[in-house]
């Protein structure tokens, strides 16, 4: 059986490696930003899509990462920012049926004043149940969008493992974090503690 990590180290998918769901924020993520790098290099990653990346409405963003994870059972989901708060809006609705585990980098407040946080209304208020799913918060000390305490807050009651990445801003291309390599042995403990959980 071909252990999980060849995931991120082969050339071709192997039948025993989970899909990898990218799951982006408001505005889409640009070809630079990370969740674009990997899943370009992971041959086992595809991107949920949504019709509209400046309007986000939360039925619409949910149908289709619901569909996503319908046509993936078991997929891992690494999303960034606003695509936080949509997996925790699915996993209330959905129970976390099909989904294997989450990656969430950069949870952003949906909660917060300005122009952003006005498009973001209708994802508030965020979920806090525990996520039904293995999971991984990654926050930053100096994230415009969220502050650490409350991305902390969000980790304890969604049961998640959590990263302090230290001063990293939003964990985007303008923070200087492009294919994040990092980030990448992240996702390999997840999807490793993820197999382990199946196991049992």
């Amino acid at each position: 059986m071909t252990p999980t990590p060849s995931l991120f180290e082969a050339p071709r998918r192997d039948r025993d490696d989970p899909p990898i769901l990218i799951v982006p924020g408001l505005y889409n993520s640009g070809p630079d930003h990370w969740q674009s790098h990997w899943e370009r290099e992971l041959p086992n990653a595809q991107r949920v899509e949504q019709q509209d990346w400046e309007r986000p409405l939360l039925g619409d963003w949910t149908i289709s990462l619901a569909e996503a994870i319908r046509q993936n059972p078991g997929a891992i989901l690494v999303a960034h920012s606003l695509g936080c708060a949509l997996i925790c809006h699915l996993a209330q609705v959905t129970g976390g049926r099909g989904v294997g585990g989450a990656m969430l980098v950069a949870p952003a407040d949906v909660n917060r004043e300005g122009p952003a946080g006005r498009l973001l209304v209708g994802f508030s208020p965020i979920p806090r149940q525990r996520l039904p799913f293995p999971s991984l918060v990654v926050a930053s000390r100096d994230d415009p969008y969220v502050e650490i305490e409350r991305a902390e807050a969000f980790a304890r009651s969604w049961g998640s493992e959590f990263v302090d990445l230290g001063r990293a801003g939003h964990i985007n291309v303008e923070s200087g974090h492009g294919a994040w390599v990092k980030g990448r042995g992240l996702l390999r403990g997840l999807v490793q503690r993820v197999a382990a959980a199946e196991r049992l």
